[in-house]
């Protein structure tokens, strides 16, 4: 059967700094991020399945990708755990949403953390496509199914 790739859109907004960095960017900044996840399978066809036609429920998608990301990071402060971040989080009630990464939270690193929480959570029969995030709006990192 064809196959058919299934696109789904989320926005939120995030703070980050890029920790040892020699530009702008090395200060705590805010973004609107716009973040496409894309995923390939057949169309169900099983006349009995609720779901025939589909390749996955955009409402199915919605819940993994908003549960997994849009959920955690929207309105939240992002820091590298090597940045010396332990005096600005004690101002607890300025960043209670907050995460320290094991990684840059540059563009990049944050789709392919995007990725790995969202590969494994996909039904039987859909793959990840494509995770496209728009960090602004003349700038994004991509991550392909081919390219890997």
């Amino acid at each position: 059967m064809a196959k058919i790739r299934v696109t789904k859109f989320y926005d939120f907004e995030m703070a980050h700094a890029l920790w040892n960095y020699d530009g702008l960017c090395k200060n705590i900044h805010g973004h609107t991020y716009q973040l496409y996840v894309t995923v390939i399978g057949s169309p169900i066809d099983d006349v009995n399945n609720k779901k025939m036609g589909m390749v996955i429920d955009f409402g199915d998608l919605k819940k993994i990708v908003k549960h997994e990301i849009v959920d955690q990071l929207d309105h939240s402060l992002v820091i590298y755990k090597d940045a010396p971040h332990e005096k600005l989080l004690e101002l607890k009630d300025m960043y209670q949403r907050h995460f320290v990464f094991d990684f840059q939270p540059t563009c990049e690193n944050l789709v392919l953390w995007m990725v790995n929480k969202i590969k494994p959570l996909l039904p039987p029969g859909v793959e990840l496509k494509k995770v496209k995030l728009f960090e602004t709006a003349s700038s994004s990192a991509e991550w392909d199914a081919d390219d890997n």
